[in-house]
């Protein structure tokens, strides 16, 4: 059996193709050249697998699609605090290359142009690169391949880069700009010019959908509270001044570009590129978001619609060895609040005695921090009662707690075997 996502995503694409309306972004003369009827859609899962329709082996320049993942790369070398101190969080509600400051004098949000150029500013030097360079090996490492810059759009863009000198120079006057703004315009310029496919900025932006994990290697590549970050600041400043009605409509966050791209990436589930270059008068792409809020709507990916904790963590409880001895229970699926306070609350109703109580985790698919806590605390409790407790935890994930509060936990790989050496030793008791 083949799959039905690709017939779905190409069903997708030919019904938003209809949709003529829009323009090229003609103030970049080199954008202005671009083939309007180009069309492209993909879609990767937390696991990796990618799916796409179209004109999906077609490069486009990022543009500002590359704000979000500069953004990462700072906080990810400087954290979180040291960025704020130069780039704020707020939405601007303005163009996204207005040439205004907050009332703090700091830019508005980076995911607008004089918030992504002092980003950019923020770059730490290293091996004597070019801070567009840094960038470019940086979202390589995302997309699994090496990407290179597209010198005739970077070319086309400098000579037209008024506005961005502008902002540029008022980012310098105000003192947020520490060096010459030229050199950080033309270097943010080269940034927006690095060419990529829809199949890249999903890979990519699977990374934010796992967590800062590649799903591809395993490898971590951004911390988890970075990723939160990232994704925080495209929800509400992603879409510019479009960015109410598209969390109203659409609900995942989300990063456009004018050569025609936009990048949203829903947080555990997806991430999903859309490609098409004609825009709307806020400059994103006319049938990206027509994909994106048929995609949302069919598939309930808007994130207000949420994934609700099922309705018991417990799969199954029961008692066995001798006088019932041993108390049991199987958990399924994540480990979460919701999740932990509810096995709490049924692991409450143990008696006060000295019986053995096994957890069995192996079907944990995910085990939260603070689910993580409030396990070990209720254990803790437990053997306060006078119960003595086994885990069953194969992948080890509670591994670094085997000793808590001085109290040893005991970890096995399988339920069966142990059930069964706890019988033999019952047996020989006797």
């Amino acid at each position: 059996m083949q799959t039905p996502l690709p017939d779905y995503l190409a069903h997708v694409i030919e019904a938003c193709d209809i949709d003529n309306s829009g323009h090229l972004a003609d103030y970049i003369p080199e954008l202005a050249n671009a083939n309007p009827n180009r069309l492209a859609l993909a879609m990767s899962t937390v696991d990796g697998e990618i799916y796409s329709v179209g004109d999906d082996d077609i490069e486009f320049t990022i543009q500002s699609m590359s704000k979000p993942f500069t953004y990462a790369y700072v906080l990810q070398q400087l954290g979180i605090d040291a960025v704020l101190d130069k780039v704020g969080v707020e939405p601007s509600g303005e163009a996204f290359n207005e040439i205004s400051l907050g009332k703090d004098r700091r830019p508005k949000n980076p995911m607008i142009n004089s918030g992504a150029i002092t980003t950019h500013s923020l770059i730490p030097m290293k091996d004597d690169l070019e801070s567009a360079e840094i960038v470019r090996q940086f979202m390589s490492a995302l997309a699994g391949r090496e990407l290179r810059f597209d010198e005739a759009v970077y070319a086309s863009e400098v000579k037209t880069a008024y506005r961005n000198l502008s902002i540029g120079y008022m980012l310098r006057t105000v003192g947020i700009l520490e060096t010459d703004p030229v050199d950080i315009v033309n270097g943010y310029i080269r940034q927006c010019s690095i060419l990529v496919t829809v199949k890249d900025l999903v890979r990519m932006g699977s990374v934010l959908a796992n967590g800062g994990v590649d799903p591809k290697t395993g490898k971590r590549l951004l911390n988890r509270s970075v990723v939160r970050q990232v994704l925080s600041v495209m929800m509400s400043c992603g879409m510019y001044d479009a960015a109410g009605d598209w969390l109203s409509t659409v609900g995942i966050p989300a990063k456009s570009g004018v050569a025609g791209g936009i990048l949203g990436v829903l947080p555990g589930q997806v991430s999903i590129a859309a490609f098409s270059p004609k825009l709307d008068e806020h400059g994103n792409s006319v049938r990206g978001i027509d994909i994106l809020e048929r995609l949302s709507r069919d598939m309930g990916l808007h994130l207000m619609e949420g994934t609700p904790s099922a309705q018991t963590i417990v799969q199954s409880h029961y008692r066995t060895g001798k006088d019932a001895s041993l108390s049991v229970y199987v958990l399924r699926g994540v480990l979460k609040f919701t999740e932990a306070e509810m096995l709490l609350r049924i692991l409450q109703a143990e008696p006060m005695d000295q019986s053995t109580i096994v957890i069995d985790l192996t079907q944990i698919s995910i085990i939260h921090d603070v689910g993580k806590r409030m396990f070990l605390e209720g254990i803790d409790r437990l053997i306060d009662d006078g119960h003595t407790l086994l885990l069953v935890d194969p992948e080890q994930r509670l591994d670094h707690a085997r000793t808590h509060k001085d109290r040893t936990l005991h970890v096995y790989q399988d339920i069966e075997d142990l059930i069964a050496q706890l019988k033999d030793a019952e047996n020989k008791k006797v």
